[in-house]
């Protein structure tokens, strides 16, 4: 078998899609970091946003094959191709992991096209490398099966692998969309019954709106609190 060729109408498709800039998209990558580290991400966004950022079709359907196979969910209906369906339950994608990858304040949402290109093509690789014929009318990622497309991504993070700072900064970010709701303030994740947060059953704030944690994780305090630290917790 042989994998389909190209289509002609959908300019995201590796074989019609121009080379990713690599040294754009990690400086990119970069900056989401930093602003991670800085807890600036922001409030929720709608799916909108991916139109008006250029994440629109094939390239929403890629990341999110990326983000089902990382953390899958249960399909949203009996056509979903993105979503594999190879458990019950929500994943990434049910946890709003687009909503967090084209958040307006994050740098990375203009690249998602490059990006899913980058990932397409590999995926094309693979499966003409191993016979999969793929649909003509999905992205080549999509298209693989969940075991194939699991095995392309495990080869994806290997040390030598010259994009694998690309595909560790995105598995961040979509362990942040199911596991804390990063798109979204936490108390409105709760009140609106996230899905990730459901999942993990994640405790809710106090009566004063305030998180509180009154027990000790490990049973017991494993230091002594340090005479200068202030009385928010903080270090003086």
């Amino acid at each position: 078998m042989t994998t389909m060729p190209p289509h002609p109408e959908h300019p995201e498709h590796p074989g019609t899609s121009a080379p990713p800039a690599r040294r754009t998209i990690l400086s990119a990558l970069t900056a989401t970091v930093a602003l991670l580290a800085a807890g600036q991400l922001p409030p929720a966004v709608s799916r909108a946003v991916a139109a008006e950022t250029g994440a629109t079709g094939w390239t929403v359907q890629t990341m999110e094959a990326f983000a089902d196979t990382l953390i899958p969910g249960e399909r949203r209906s009996s056509g979903d191709r993105a979503i594999a369906g190879a458990v019950t339950g929500p994943g990434a994608v049910q946890a709003g992991v687009i909503q967090t990858l084209t958040s307006p304040e994050l740098p990375l949402a203009p690249l998602l096209p490059e990006i899913a290109a980058l990932l397409n093509a590999r995926a094309l690789a693979y499966a003409t490398l191993h016979l999969i014929l793929l649909p003509p009318t999905l992205p080549s990622f999509v298209g693989l099966p969940f075991r194939h497309r699991t095995t392309l991504l495990g080869t994806l993070f290997d040390p030598g692998e010259p994009d694998r700072a690309i595909w560790q900064v995105l598995s961040l970010l979509t362990g942040l969309a199911f596991d804390s709701a990063a798109h979204l303030d936490t108390r409105q994740a709760l009140d609106a019954h996230h899905p990730g947060l459901d999942w993990l059953d994640f405790p809710p704030p106090g009566a004063d709106g305030l998180w509180r944690f009154p027990h000790y994780s490990y049973g017991k305090a494993l230091a002594t609190t340090h005479p200068a630290t202030t009385p928010s917790g903080s270090p003086a």
